[in-house]
């Protein structure tokens, strides 16, 4: 019988240590699948951050670092500027990028470190016991908003993508999700774009990642693909907002 689907030599062949109906298992598929099939994977090195994601090293087939909660980017640059050569990718989720690491992530945008980021966007810090994140939506319940995240007081979720979408430095930038299977074969195509992008030297690369939490939400695997799509997406919206092409070939020669 002629075998049609197969592991990814991008990750290792053990469990994970996610919740079930957590997409991070997708996404770390997809991320592997990339660097595997653009031939990246023996020069690829990660970034694992402080949260869900800190065991990732586990599970991707490539070097890997851990960083400091938050510092993912500037171990990234430091690896990057060190040895050109490579292909670095940040694995961050919202706390540890949004809240923590904003400083971090922006100015390494805005230097425009050739490094890949996956961003895991799930509402809410997940490791630590489900607290209100920078990306809670407006209304949603978690251990410190157990009434609902009150805008008024705290303010709106962070549109990340859109943040970083606004600085000028030549980038690409997307948002995608997992919700539903056609959105996860998209989802793959742009993390596999953005990993091209890093290895023919273009640009900074962003993609940020919709996801489900299931555990730390209260729902239902197959209630959470469906909150993320009435909830998430319509704040969120998906798309790739900004890539290399947009800009003029003047402000490409000014040195950028």
């Amino acid at each position: 019988m002629k075998k049609i689907f197969a592991s990814t030599k991008g990750l290792t062949d053990r469990p994970t240590h996610y919740c079930p109906g957590c997409t991070h298992g997708v996404i770390h598929r997809m991320v592997g699948e990339s660097i595997e099939e653009l031939g990246l994977r023996e020069r690829t090195v990660g970034i694992a951050p402080v949260g869900c994601a800190v065991l990732a090293y586990e599970y991707f087939n490539c070097d890997m670092f851990e960083a400091s909660h938050g510092r993912a980017p500037a171990v990234a640059t430091g690896a990057k500027r060190s040895r050109p050569d490579l292909i670095l990718f940040t694995y961050q989720g919202d706390g540890d990028l949004a809240s923590i690491g904003m400083g971090e992530i922006i100015h390494a945008a805005n230097r425009g470190e050739k490094i890949t980021v996956i961003f895991v966007n799930n509402a809410v810090y997940g490791m630590t016991g489900g607290q209100m994140a920078p990306t809670t939506m407006p209304g949603q319940y978690t251990t410190t908003s157990p009434f609902g995240r009150d805008t008024a007081e705290v303010g709106y979720p962070v549109r990340m993508t859109e943040v970083i979408t606004q600085l000028t430095t030549p980038a690409f930038v997307a948002r995608v999700s997992t919700h539903t299977t056609r959105e996860i074969v998209r989802a793959k195509a742009v993390i596999k774009e953005a990993f091209r992008y890093q290895a023919e030297g273009r640009c900074f690369t962003f993609v940020e990642v919709l996801s489900t939490c299931p555990t730390n939400w209260g729902l239902s695997p197959r209630e959470a693909v469906k909150w993320v799509e009435k909830e998430m997406v319509p704040y969120y919206p998906l798309g790739i907002t900004k890539r290399p092409e947009d800009f003029t070939e003047e402000w490409k020669d000014g040195g950028h």
